[in-house]
């Protein structure tokens, strides 16, 4: 109960001005490209502010932490589809597919995003040239994970990176690397990660504006980085009984294009129905109020069907809603 207490604390503690981190946020900001990357894409872990390398289970894995989905149940496929509704009217779709044979566990993954069509404005232009544009992501990943021990699971990723932009678009190749060492007797999970490591790229295609002495581009541009992200995390299962498990969730991050952070989070099943799912990230602007969601999930004769929502805030930017659904067949 004492661990209960301590940890319902630390979650409201985000409605108090006051943070146990200061707030860094100016750290190396911008200095990479590819943003889109550090979208979460689904909805658990985003009820959870993002703090689940060491909870991961399920087919989320393949972007959180690819050896989690050697925690999936003995069914052969599972998959999972996602939608994030973002600000400024930008959606983000995912899917991923799971398979697995034996001991080792094949997935890919698809995350795409778009803007949609705006309207090109200039300083001088401020309602409108006349003519729009789009700016479009792409991700394709490739995962395999193997459970080497009783407790120790490995996964890695390859994956293909687009990023356009009107006419100029940016392609990347990266890697992912995840490790999950699972101690059942003392009810606690470690995880590290790795993801978005890969190379500097420079866009190509041409890209137009207007001026007042009339239209002017350019073909050249400077290397970007990618948003790479080493993570740490730890899970702790406070209750763990036939129909009630709530897990404690802790997990520090350092970016390349950021300042270091440090989240909490919860999770509550009921009979493995019912989920309540709450975290939040000390050291992030515009968040004054904690990461929420639920879960609902049923047992079928075929396999399992589960449906996920979480919201994330921002204070000036408002609310961002996700929905998810998974099943696991065979």
């Amino acid at each position: 109960m004492r661990s209960l207490i301590v940890l319902l604390l630390f979650l409201t503690a985000g409605t108090v001005s006051a943070q146990l981190l200061p707030d860094y946020g100016s750290s190396r900001v911008a200095t990479t490209g590819m943003q889109f990357l550090k979208i979460g894409p689904d909805a658990r872990a985003a009820s959870l502010a993002g703090n689940y390398i060491a909870q991961a289970n399920d087919v989320a894995s393949l972007y959180w932490n690819p050896a989690g989905i050697t925690g999936l149940d003995t069914q052969k496929v599972h998959f999972q589809l996602g939608y994030t509704r973002y600000f400024a009217g930008i959606g983000l779709q995912y899917g991923g597919l799971v398979i697995r044979s034996g001991q080792s566990l094949w997935g890919v993954q698809i995350i795409s995003l778009s803007s949609g069509e705006m309207k090109e404005t200039t300083e001088f232009q401020p309602f409108g040239t006349g003519r729009t544009f789009t700016a479009n992501s792409l991700l394709l990943g490739l995962t395999y994970a193997r459970q080497l021990t009783e407790n120790f699971s490995f996964g890695i990723t390859g994956k293909y990176a687009r990023e356009a932009i009107a006419s100029a678009a940016a392609q990347n190749g990266l890697f992912d690397l995840g490790l999950t060492y699972n101690i059942p007797e003392k009810r606690m999970r470690f995880a590290v990660t790795i993801t978005n490591f890969g190379f500097n790229v420079s866009p190509e295609g041409e890209f137009k504006w207007l001026r007042l002495n009339g239209e002017t581009q350019a073909s050249s541009f400077e290397d970007m980085a990618v948003p790479a992200i080493f993570r740490i995390g730890y899970a702790y299962d406070v209750i763990k009984k036939e129909d009630h498990k709530l897990t404690g969730i802790l997990q520090l991050n350092h970016p390349t294009d950021n300042s270091e952070t440090f989240g909490i989070g919860a999770e509550y099943s009921w009979r493995d129905i019912l989920f309540l799912r709450s975290g939040y990230e000390f050291g992030v602007q515009e968040q004054s109020i904690p990461a929420a969601g639920i879960g609902l999930q049923t047992k079928r004769r075929f396999g399992r069907l589960r449906f996920d929502y979480g919201f994330n805030n921002r204070d000036r930017l408002g609310m961002i809603h996700r929905l998810t659904v998974s099943a696991s067949i065979f």
